[in-house]
């Protein structure tokens, strides 16, 4: 059989994105990524999940279910043997009971000459390969579904407090404003909009509370806990999650390192095997059989005669539809297995490629935010002192805090998409795991 050979795809010899030269995979990634957000509680919820997350559980199971696999794979090439007794008892009208004892043992060894089922043995290797590799990948989305789920109810729990400071805000703006039409200064009628801003800002602070709820649920899932038996104490997202460093230099072999790719090679390896086996099968197969018995009518007198019959056979495929049928099937599902290898490659650059957008715009994004913030405040500072000087209203001071509320809840959402685009960045390249090279690992 040939030997086995990596699938064509297109080459991706660089990031569009990319500001620094390639590097080495260890020095883009740590295994311990998530440490890199200096957050210990996200640490804790790492480790709940890991020992619970019912996904990882099931994964691992898969693995087991294919190392016994190989085990199965392994007897093929080993003799079965059948050991059997039995009691003849004949009575005839008029004759005396007789009875017949006897034993035999049945031994069968097919000789595996062409390697048949040692290619099963490596198909089975490579299934198990692929099994570890999907529970690295679902490691690695646990992890990263875990982080961003977090940093969303910590978003979730500063939106909150900056919405009650709105509504107080507005609340300001609306005694002001009555104030202003009990004297007559004012139409009633913007009052009743005042009114009803209140009343959308209530109603989306209702909702921040439903989301965050919502969001605790979907973390104690993940970790293993029952939905609405897991608390994550209040905080606040821009304080206690950090902004990591993401290194300028990205890993030229992404191939070898994300786990559903790896994944996915295994799987084409696997199905060249089954092929190859498939094609073994239209061989000529050589056994042979020994067979040993022993009767007698006295219980006592089993073990003193016995008879040997040892039987070497060969026998030659000349025409059987199926085992060509086979073929033909295992080689279809080759094909369909290096389809899916090819698109899970193109999948992973795609991921890359996003990544890198996303974070790149985000964190320009992120200037543009801090300095209209920076403006707004500038704004605020001298419009409170417009006041004191009797140039303009209370509404004026209440307006331009309420604009640069606004903005800090940009900034905030902000904050929180550049975490989740480091997740994904993370999550994109491989989140840490060591180079494997498809081929001969494992045989």
């Amino acid at each position: 059989m040939p030997d086995y050979r990596r699938p064509v795809t297109p080459d991706k010899a660089s990031w569009r994105r990319q500001s620094g030269p390639p590097v080495s995979a260890a020095e883009t990634i740590s295994p311990d990524w998530w440490r890199k957000f200096g957050d210990p509680f996200l640490d804790q919820l790492v480790n709940m999940a890991s020992a619970g997350n019912a996904d990882l559980k099931i994964l691992a199971a898969r693995i087991l279910v294919a190392n016994t696999g190989i085990d199965e794979a392994r007897a093929g090439a080993l003799p079965t043997a059948d050991l059997g007794a039995a009691v003849s008892i004949d009575k005839n009208t008029g004759q005396r009971t007789t009875k017949q004892f006897s034993a035999g043992a049945a031994v069968n060894w097919e000789a595996d000459v062409w390697g048949k089922v040692e290619k099963g043995v490596q198909a089975q290797g490579a299934q198990y390969n692929a099994s570890e590799a999907d529970w690295r990948a679902g490691y690695l989305t646990m992890i990263s579904d875990v982080s961003t789920t977090y940093f969303q109810i910590m978003q979730f729990d500063e939106q909150i407090d900056q919405q009650r400071r709105t509504l107080e805000k507005n609340q300001q703006i609306l005694g002001t404003l009555e104030a202003m039409v009990a004297s007559g200064l004012l139409a009633n009628t913007r009052v009743l909009q005042q009114r009803a801003e209140l009343n959308r800002l209530s109603n989306d602070l209702l909702e921040l509370h439903r989301l965050r709820d919502i969001a605790e649920n979907a973390l104690g899932t993940l970790l293993g806990v029952g939905a609405g038996e897991f608390r994550v104490p209040p905080g606040r997202l821009q304080q206690r999650v950090q902004l990591p460093t993401v290194p300028a230099g990205l890993p030229s072999q992404l191939l070898k390192r994300r786990p559903d790719i790896v994944a996915a090679e295994y799987r084409v390896l696997e199905a060249y095997d089954l092929v190859g086996q498939a094609k073994l099968a239209q061989l000529p197969s050589i056994s042979l059989t020994g067979r040993g018995g022993t009767s007698s009518f006295a219980l006592t007198d089993l073990l003193r005669a016995f008879t040997l019959n040892i039987l070497p056979s060969i026998n030659i495929p000349l025409l059987d539809p199926g085992v060509k049928a086979h073929v033909k099937t295992t080689e279809a599902q080759a094909r369909v297995a290096e389809a899916t290898y090819r698109k899970t490659v193109m999948v992973a650059f795609e991921d890359v490629e996003n990544a890198l957008v996303n974070l790149d715009a985000h964190r320009k994004q992120r200037l543009e935010l801090t300095r209209q913030i920076g403006n707004l405040q500038t704004v605020a500072a001298q419009v409170e002192g417009q006041l004191r000087e009797g140039l303009v209203s209370q509404l004026d001071v209440f307006e331009s805090q309420r604009s640069l509320l606004a903005a800090q809840q940009a900034l905030l959402l902000n904050h929180q998409q550049i975490l989740s685009d480091t997740v994904t960045f993370y999550k994109a390249l491989g989140g840490g795991w060591p180079d494997v090279v498809v081929g001969d690992a494992g045989r």
